[in-house]
């Protein structure tokens, strides 16, 4: 059976904080019931209030994908209207702090333009640019081509001589 390495705690660790949650307790006194750290159980207890109990239990340990309008529209309800970062979490479906956190910082120093998404890999003519070849290389080259084509004419000739062309 496979395990899926991305996911530190297993469902049943999540069931009891869920339900801890829904007789009141905080995340403080859940680490330390459950012996689990308490910026795990705090982002836990952050999704359980924005989503309830089945966003915590079925928690897949994959990265969540957001469109620009999802980024742009909670950052600017954070940064310009003032809303909460946990409301906005739970308005907007954003499933982690962490993401809401870096398009806030990302949209007071950019705007909604900071937001867009980023190209990705090398861009094009990145490369170290062809410079023109020297005379004496370009006379190699040719020299190169011309030794190729008599070694083809050659094969071709002892080929001939001996009918099977």
């Amino acid at each position: 059976m496979h395990t899926d390495l991305r996911v530190k705690h297993d469902i049943e660790a999540r069931k009891k904080a869920a339900e801890l949650f829904g007789k009141g307790r905080g995340y403080k006194s859940v680490a330390k019931e459950l012996s689990m750290p308490r910026s795990t159980v705090r982002k836990w207890q952050q999704i359980w209030k924005a989503f309830g109990s089945e966003a915590l239990l079925s928690m897949d340990g994959k990265p969540a994908r957001y469109t620009y309008g999802q980024k742009v529209v909670a950052a600017k309800a954070v940064v310009e209207d003032g809303m909460s970062k946990g409301d906005a979490m739970a308005r907007y479906g954003i499933m982690s702090l962490a993401p809401l956190d870096r398009w806030c910082r990302a949209y007071r120093k950019g705007g909604a333009e900071a937001l867009r998404p980023k190209p990705k890999g090398r861009p094009k003519g990145s490369g170290a640019a062809a410079r023109p070849l020297t005379r004496e290389q370009q006379l190699e080259r040719r020299v190169q081509q011309l030794e190729a084509e008599v070694a083809y004419l050659k094969k071709l000739r002892s080929l001939a001589g001996r009918g099977r062309i």
